[in-house]
């Protein structure tokens, strides 16, 4: 399996800085939010994207995917939605980035059939453009489908390669999932995982990987042994959390954790 870190937790960070705590601390690639606040971000003009592609070429560091925040079961209008997700798929595809990151986010006042069914509906729609320019659309558990089995009603619908499920281990260990269920849920679908870690289901504040609750070891346990050889993306979520520690401070330490616990299953 090979390491990345979402720019979730070094907001605003340029990006030769964040290329250099990549390659002094260790980790193949990078997860990039794409929110406007960002550096980079579907605002950017082509000769901008090229110059950021460029750096991470050159650095030797992948840009694995680019974070959006579409609510693809949101109530309200289709077409908003999938204009941000081709928006976003356009910029995956001139950074070399090979996944979109979009989430559920459906309203409560929704049936769990009706936004499955507009889940399904503008993620098929979204697939299609995103097999054009070589990218996969995926759903993360999150929110209001933060179960694996929440979120494979979903893609089970959907049916088709280019869009695919990011799991986040936080939100299904949340939803009572153990992760042998929830591998066998999104192993079909999944693109890639999202490790972190946290104090307790009531503090979701961030910490070292290996300092919390969070069942990491079995993650990657079930992952080995099913002989999964994708991305393991440390979301250490700092924009949200002013004042847990910085990541770069944590980054060489995680990234012993995770080689200790895939040592350890291999």
């Amino acid at each position: 399996m090979k390491l990345a870190f979402s720019t979730l937790g070094v907001p605003g960070l340029p990006v030769p800085d964040v290329i250099r705590l990549a390659t002094a601390h260790g980790y193949h690639g990078v997860e990039l939010r794409a929110h406007p606040e960002e550096p980079v971000n579907p605002g950017l003009d082509l000769a901008r994207r090229t110059e950021v592609a460029d750096r991470f070429r050159t650095a030797g560091i992948e840009v694995l995917g680019v974070a959006g925040y579409p609510r693809v079961a949101a109530p309200g209008d289709d077409g908003p939605v999938i204009e941000e997700i081709r928006r976003l798929v356009d910029l995956a595809h001139d950074l070399g980035a090979r996944y979109v990151r979009v989430f559920p986010g459906a309203g409560r006042e929704e049936t769990r059939e009706r936004a499955d069914a507009t889940a399904a509906r503008r993620l098929g729609t979204a697939a299609e453009y995103a097999a054009d320019h070589d990218v996969r659309v995926l759903l993360e558990t999150h929110d209001s489908h933060r179960a694996a089995a929440d979120a494979i009603r979903v893609l089970g619908r959907v049916g088709h390669r280019n869009a695919g499920a990011l799991w986040d281990v936080m939100h299904t260990w949340l939803a009572g999932e153990q992760p042998a269920e929830s591998y066998a849920a999104l192993a079909p679908f999944l693109g890639y995982v999202q490790v972190k870690d946290i104090a307790s289901a009531e503090d979701t504040t961030p910490l070292a990987l290996g300092a919390g609750v969070l069942p990491l070891a079995e993650c990657v346990e079930v992952l080995s042994r099913h002989g999964w050889d994708g991305w393991l993306c440390w979301e250490y979520e700092k924009r949200w959390y002013e004042r847990a520690a910085a990541l770069p401070e944590l980054l060489a330490a995680g990234r012993d954790e995770l080689s200790r616990l895939l040592n350890e299953s291999a």
